[in-house]
């Protein structure tokens, strides 16, 4: 099983790298794991809406050029599950796809081609986290899944 975690722009902070590596390291027990990123757009300090509209456009287009397999679009809109729902899903997509992509927009999300484009869209909650964290946190709940998928004594 291949899983991809597709984002926008880099891994800037040691400690973010440092986490990512050991999740990395845990989850490649089980499938193979694969960062892939894509450049981000760079705006002015005020951008106008129509700047962020484009911003929104140039990475989604690199974004969706880039999606390989079931795509799980990471969306404050979508779906939320629980740890268990989420592995059971995984588990799921497992069996109709050889690989997995999740996708992580940009700093000011994705737009409607790369919503309708994903196979679905998860919600970790209405809460924002700094890309470089989500990158972690989506990274130890598909650690957990395949905790969970296992009967691995980790999800408590």
């Amino acid at each position: 099983m291949n899983i991809r975690i597709l984002c926008v722009g880099s891994v800037k902070e040691s400690y973010f790298r440092e986490a990512l590596f050991e999740y990395h390291k845990r989850i490649s027990k089980y499938v193979n794991l694969k960062f892939v990123e894509v450049k981000e757009e760079k705006l002015p300090k005020n951008p106008s809406a129509a700047q962020i509209q484009q911003c929104v456009d140039a990475e989604s287009a690199r974004l969706i050029e880039k999606c390989e397999g079931y795509v799980i679009l990471c969306n404050p809109e979508g779906k939320t599950y629980s740890s268990e729902d989420f592995a059971k899903n995984i588990k799921r997509v497992e069996n109709i796809s050889s690989t997995i992509t999740f996708v992580i927009g940009g700093s000011y999300g994705v737009n409607n081609s790369l919503k309708n484009k994903a196979n679905i869209n998860i919600s970790f909650g209405t809460l924002t986290y700094p890309h470089q964290l989500f990158r972690v946190v989506l990274s130890e709940q598909i650690y957990r899944a395949y905790t969970i998928i296992n009967n691995v004594t980790y999800h408590k």
